[in-house]
């Protein structure tokens, strides 16, 4: 029975990592196309003495979100850099442990990075404040719920939450990783990415 359970949750961790990287990858190409036309957007007005000011912050924050839903995505895809210089010298167990320990240290940052989040964004000090960003900001210096962009005047909170989720995914993606370097359960191809055998370097 415990054997079971323990495959059960190692199944259950790379199905959830299977999911997140279809997300991601309907994400990544939602953000592309809105990349896409906020610059040419962007370009049209200016060249027409219209500019849109808003659209600039708007790309920055897309480029943002961009850059962390592709990091995680490249985790899972192992696409992720690698220096081989010194492991490709060793045999062939000693690679697998090394790839291990790397993976490994993977799951670590981003558990470590899940910790900071929940320290830096405060949800408890948050729902014991009721919910309110200024009572918050006067009781611990958390200025972040009262904050707002400069442009768009957005609640910087709303953007910054790119953070959290992608340490979760990247954890979640690190975990699946693991679990496939030791053999535990088999190794799930990527669906929706062509990538060839020179793609990964991890």
């Amino acid at each position: 029975m415990p054997t079971t359970r323990a495959f059960s949750v190692q199944r259950t961790i790379v199905r959830a990592s299977s999911a997140l990287l279809a997300c991601e990858r309907l994400a990544l190409m939602g953000l592309m196309y809105l990349l896409t036309g906020l610059i040419l957007v962007n370009v049209i007005t200016r060249y027409s003495h219209f500019p849109i000011y808003w659209i600039d912050e708007s790309a920055v924050y897309c480029v943002v979100w961009l850059t962390f839903i592709g990091a995680s995505a490249m985790t899972r895809l192992r696409l992720d850099f690698a220096v081989t210089m010194l492991t490709e010298r060793l045999s062939l167990r000693h690679q697998k442990i090394a790839k291990v320990i790397s993976t490994g240290l993977v799951v670590v940052f981003g558990i470590a990075l899940i910790i900071t989040c929940m320290l830096w964004m405060d949800p408890i000090g948050l729902a014991r404040a009721g919910f309110d960003g200024r009572k918050l900001a006067a009781e611990t210096f958390n200025f972040l719920y009262t904050e707002h962009t400069q442009t768009l005047n957005w609640p910087t909170w709303v953007l910054y939450l790119t953070l959290p989720i992608f340490a979760v995914s990247m954890t979640v993606h690190g975990l699946a990783n693991l679990l496939e370097d030791l053999e535990l359960v088999p190794r799930t191809p990527p669906r929706g990415f062509a990538l060839s055998e020179l793609d990964g370097v991890n």
